[in-house]
């Protein structure tokens, strides 16, 4: 199969799930099809499906990463020692652990096509992830409590992880106990990669856009953070600050240079 073969047979295989898509016609451009997949994708709940689906969806996956480009750790250079700076799109990064700042619900965003980075996430992994939240918080009881952090294989993604975490969502004025809260999101993931190995993470803005964060704020609080639990622990774990828009790589750029 090529890359359109298996777009058209994962759309009819989501499309033949439910009822109430029968009337719905494919498109012919290629652009629209992708985005009736992907929405096809984020809105399905978590349910088993066949491997036939998983093995043609696997291999899309996988192909559409590869014609984003890849970036390996490798190829970026560290601002200072064991911290570095990437702008980019995190599903196309190849590290061990990315973190996604998830909602309470833990299960990914399930708005068509939504642009934030847990909706990237779950795309491009695959509905396997969906599948595997829904389990443990199946098993866990009860919504995730913020600052806390949860880990799944990436399954499609080319990193090995993803370490989910919820933030503080912030109304209004900024407290401490966001900031405590949104410490302890930093904390949660770098000891929940370190207790499986990882010799690498990136983070993402957590809480910033729709949670309400302030920018600046949020990106100090989470270059101290790190630099702390490196120091305390020894470790040597190499942390990836990610961003996707040139102000929060500025006000990083800033931070990173000046020294802690």
């Amino acid at each position: 199969m090529n890359q359109s073969e298996r777009r058209m047979y994962l759309i009819q295989s989501l499309l033949g799930e439910s009822p109430r898509y029968a009337e719905l016609t494919v498109p012919k451009q290629t652009e629209e099809q992708k985005q009736l997949l992907r929405s096809l994708m984020n809105v399905r709940a978590p349910a088993p499906i066949g491997a036939e689906f998983l093995e043609i969806q696997d291999a899309y996956l996988r192909q559409a990463t590869a014609e984003k480009g890849i970036t390996e750790l490798s190829e970026l250079r560290p601002l200072e020692p064991g911290l570095y700076l990437w702008r980019g799109d995190i599903t196309t990064l190849a590290c061990d652990a990315i973190v996604n700042a998830a909602n309470s619900g833990m299960t990914g965003c399930y708005q068509p096509c939504h642009n934030c980075i847990d909706n990237c996430i779950h795309s491009y992994a695959g509905i396997q992830l969906r599948n595997a939240c829904a389990a443990i918080m199946e098993a866990q009881g009860h919504e995730e409590p913020t600052g806390q952090a949860k880990i799944t294989p990436a399954f499609n993604l080319p990193c090995r992880y993803v370490i989910h975490t919820v933030g503080p969502i912030v109304r209004g004025r900024l407290s401490a106990r966001h900031e405590a809260l949104l410490a302890s999101c930093y904390r949660s993931c770098l000891e929940l990669a370190e207790e499986r190995g990882c010799g690498s993470i990136a983070f993402c803005c957590i809480s910033t856009g729709v949670f309400g964060y302030p920018r600046e704020p949020a990106a100090r609080t989470a270059v101290e953070t790190v630099r702390a639990w490196r120091r305390e622990r020894g470790s040597a774990m190499r942390v990836i600050f990610n961003v996707f828009k040139p102000e929060d790589e500025a006000v990083y750029l800033g931070l990173l240079s000046a020294k802690g």
